[in-house]
């Protein structure tokens, strides 16, 4: 099955699906369980410490065989001792975003580590391809967390049109089998979903939060802090009200400390921390395992091997 797929052939994967890293969210646990099920896990790195990034990479090991993958975040302060921590692991495969992938790719890609940027244009996507990427996520406004300008759904074809010799990832408002293939369809070798990942028994959040997940509403679900420059979309709770007063405010982007937006897994009190998610939240009704989830999607996937 997904023999002749270009995006499970480079990474060595039963299925063409991928689990978005998300910052200090999706760790060993998560991610082995996805890699497990036959898709591939993501390590997020975000803006945690190499120390923490080394030590998931480690835990991920012990639980799969199969193989996995860390989010860089090129934001994060250290981000040279991340790379260090993954080229010292032999991590096979890196997804770069928030900034500039082209400043580390060299790195990676001479220690042999499949490098594939996350960008939110086909320019981008066409650039990365060729400064040497071995794949591209496009991602599309849709998805949780900081997000781009452009929808995916006008993502994929576009960026099709232009990325000719590397496969092609869809991210953005991807959650069940009939989206990822509607991605297919665009022309898409594989799909990344974020969100979907997050209401998983395998995954850390609180209960609290996979509850607000279940829940939302399309009128849950807002964008804040575009005035920074890095926009999140976010559920509602009290924290965003707090964000959305700032902004009236015309706070300087310099006066938010980046501990402040960044994600917490503390406790069950979901009102005080950015619960980050995709417009894609209102469709998801129930909590699934990993396994389900890939199962369910290869399945709808099947007329695209």
């Amino acid at each position: 099955m997904f023999e002749n797929n270009k995006l499970t052939k480079l990474l060595g994967i039963k299925y063409p699906i991928i689990q978005g890293g998300m910052a200090g969210i999706s760790e060993s646990s998560l991610v082995s369980a996805v890699s497990n099920a036959g898709g591939l896990g993501t390590i997020g790195a975000g803006l945690m410490p190499a120390a923490w990034v080394e030590q998931e990479i480690q835990k991920t090991r012990e639980l799969t065989s199969k193989p996995f993958a860390v989010n860089l975040f090129m934001q994060n302060q250290k981000v040279e001792e991340i790379i260090k921590a993954i080229i010292k692991n032999k991590v096979p495969i890196v997804f770069i975003g928030g900034g500039n992938p082209m400043l580390v790719m060299p790195y990676l890609k001479n220690s042999g580590i499949k490098t594939i940027p996350v960008v939110p244009s086909p320019r981008l996507a066409k650039k990365v391809e060729d400064n040497g990427a071995d794949a591209v996520v496009v991602e599309g406004m849709e998805s949780g967390g900081h997000l781009g300008p452009n929808t995916t759904f006008c993502l994929i074809p576009q960026s099709r049109e232009l990325v000719e010799r590397i496969p092609l990832i869809a991210a953005g408002g991807i959650f069940d089998g009939q989206t990822a293939a509607m991605a297919m369809e665009g022309g898409a070798d594989g799909v990344q979903l974020g969100t979907r990942f997050l209401a998983v028994p395998e995954c850390i959040v609180s209960e609290s939060y996979k509850k607000k997940i279940i829940e939302a509403s399309s009128d849950d679900i807002e964008v804040v802090l575009a005035f920074t420059g890095h926009p999140l979309r976010v559920i509602k709770n009290k924290w965003s009200e707090d964000m959305k007063k700032l902004e009236a405010k015309n706070v300087f982007p310099e006066e938010l400390k980046a501990e402040k937006i960044a994600g917490s897994l503390g406790g069950e009190n979901v009102d005080n921390i950015p619960l980050l998610s995709g417009l894609c939240a209102a469709s998801i009704k129930e909590i699934k395992s990993c396994e389900d989830i890939v199962n369910e999607i290869a399945a709808a996937l099947k007329k695209y091997e």
